[in-house]
Formats: C-alpha cells, sequence, structure tokens
C-alpha cells in the first residue's frame, strides 16, 4: 500500500475534483487531518502545503505527492517526476504558470541584467532567486516574503508566480523576465519507486488519474451512417486517431448497408459538428460524456 500528499491552498480544489473524477474521492474529516481514499492500493493520505511536499516525499514520509514544479525546483529535492498532471489553481485543463521577476512599472529598467547591484527583490523562491542573480554575477538581497508579494512596493523587485500577470499589473508591477515555466507534476519517492509492488500502485493511480485529465474537454460521438454517404461523413470526423466502424447487424439485407461509427472529438467543436453531420447524412447522432482515457 502507498501513501500520498495533497496540495492544500491554490491546488487543493482542482486536485480533490479531480481525484472525484478519477473515482479515488479524498474523503476529509472536519479537522482535515485525516482523510482517506477508499481504495485497496491507499493506505494514507495527507492535505499539505505544496512547499513542504517536494521534501517530504524524497525524505519517505509519503511515496507519492502532487507539487508545483516551481517547490522541486527552489527545494533543490531528489524525487522521480513520474507524470505531468496538466492543471492548474484555475482550471481543470493544461495551464503554464510562470515564476517571473517584477519591477515598478514605471521603472526604466528593461531586463534583469539592468538590475544594480544590491537591489532589494522581495520573493517566497529565495534560492531560485539567488541562483537566477547569481547567474548572472549581480548580488541582490533577497527578502523572504511571507505571502502578498506584490503588495512589497518598497522593493526595488519581485519574484512572484503567475498564470496571466494581471494581479501584478493591477498592483502596478511589470513583468521583464520570467525564470521558470511551471506545471504541476506528480512525484514519487525513489526508493518506493525501485520497489515493484509499490510502483505498480503508483503507475495504476497514475493511470487513473491522469485518465480523467486525457478525457477533460472531449466527448464520444456515435452514429449510423449509410454506405454511400461513409466516406463524406468520416472526411470531416477530428478523431483522436481513427474512428471505430462496424457494419450494423442484418443491414446488408435492406435497400441501404449502414454502418455504426464511433470517434472522440473535443468538446468546443462538437455544436457545430453534430448539425454537419447531419447535414451529409448521419442518422441517430449520440453525444457520450467521457469520464477517462486510457492510453
Amino acid at each position: 500500500m502507498i501513501s500520498i500528499a495533497i496540495p492544500k491552498g491554490s491546488l487543493e480544489a482542482q486536485t480533490l475534483l479531480l481525484f472525484k473524477q478519477a473515482d479515488l474521492e479524498v474523503k476529509v474529516t472536519s479537522r482535515e487531518y485525516n482523510p482517506t481514499i477508499a481504495d485497496p492500493r491507499i493506505e494514507k493520505v495527507k492535505i499539505l502545503r505544496p512547499q513542504e511536499i517536494p521534501e517530504y516525499v524524497e525524505k519517505g514520509y509519503f511515496d507519492m505527492g502532487i507539487t508545483g514544479k516551481d517547490w522541486i525546483e527552489e527545494r533543490g529535492v531528489d524525487v522521480v517526476e513520474i507524470a505531468d498532471m496538466q492543471y492548474s489553481k484555475a482550471a481543470e485543463k493544461e495551464s503554464t504558470v510562470n515564476i517571473v521577476l517584477a519591477v515598478q512599472a514605471d521603472s526604466d529598467i528593461q531586463g534583469a541584467k539592468d538590475m544594480q547591484p544590491n537591489s532589494k527583490i522581495s520573493t517566497e523562491y529565495p534560492e531560485l532567486t539567488q541562483s537566477f542573480f547569481e547567474n548572472l554575477g549581480i548580488p541582490v538581497q533577497i527578502f523572504f516574503s511571507y505571502g502578498a508579494t506584490e503588495a512589497k512596493d518598497m522593493m526595488d523587485g519581485i519574484v512572484e508566480l503567475t498564470e496571466t500577470g494581471e494581479t501584478l499589473r493591477k498592483n502596478n508591477w511589470r513583468i521583464i523576465e520570467i525564470l521558470l515555466e511551471s506545471t504541476t507534476k506528480l512525484i514519487a519517492n525513489k526508493d518506493s519507486w525501485r520497489d515493484a509492488e509499490k510502483r505498480r500502485e503508483m503507475e495504476e493511480i497514475r493511470t487513473l488519474l491522469s485518465g480523467v485529465i486525457e478525457a477533460r474537454g472531449k466527448v464520444l460521438l456515435s452514429m449510423n451512417v449509410a454506405e454511400d454517404t461513409l466516406k463524406d461523413v468520416v472526411s470531416v470526423l477530428p478523431a483522436m486517431k481513427r474512428p471505430t466502424i462496424s457494419q450494423l447487424y442484418d443491414s446488408e439485407n435492406s435497400y441501404r448497408r449502414y454502418y455504426a461509427v464511433e470517434t472522440v472529438v473535443s468538446k468546443h467543436v462538437v455544436n457545430v459538428l453534430i448539425p454537419k453531420l447531419k447535414s451529409m447524412g448521419a442518422e441517430d447522432i449520440i453525444e457520450i460524456d467521457i469520464t477517462k482515457i486510457v492510453k
């Protein structure tokens, strides 16, 4: 059996939703200290700050965990990145966030190389920030930020995580450099990954979680198509690979031979696609929600 660390805070809601959609619902107690997942592979679950999870997984307190690439780099841990989970705090779908260097909007500074020696930088990422400026050969004063870094307008610059940059702009900051692109990662302890039984269990959990993410924004279309219109209908289907086509039972004895056609398409095109398919001769079109796609 394995133990899992789930991120608290900004990633928490989307992570709990992901586990629920994977039929691995996290049952949270009133105190949130001892959540559970009713699955024979999972022994222990904890909801912890994402900053803590990389180190706890590295040291073996948990077999696997979910955290950001930014915290893996900041903590400098040695773990196995077993999947890119392709979701963020604001969206179910893939979203990359950035750790950026920003200066006041009215500053003349155009890039990191323009920063003056001993500039004051506020950040929650002191190690990444120190390494970045050391590589530039610019000594800086780093002040650890306990939240709301964008409020530290007494600083010469800030290093902050952002998705859109909107909060920074609203607080009069201008992004001048990207230090790191970050996504949500599923990580494993190296010793646990080498254990054959634990690795099998972790790979199975990864399969379920990744299957949910792969299915998001997609639907299954099923329809019946006469043989004389089949080629035209198939030509407009944006299939993941190729559509599944099978002859309907006893259709060879009717005046028209019919085939059942199934394919997976993106949800955002389906409302345009269905009328088009109908106009080309498709019949009995059914749209079906997909919960998992396992490749």
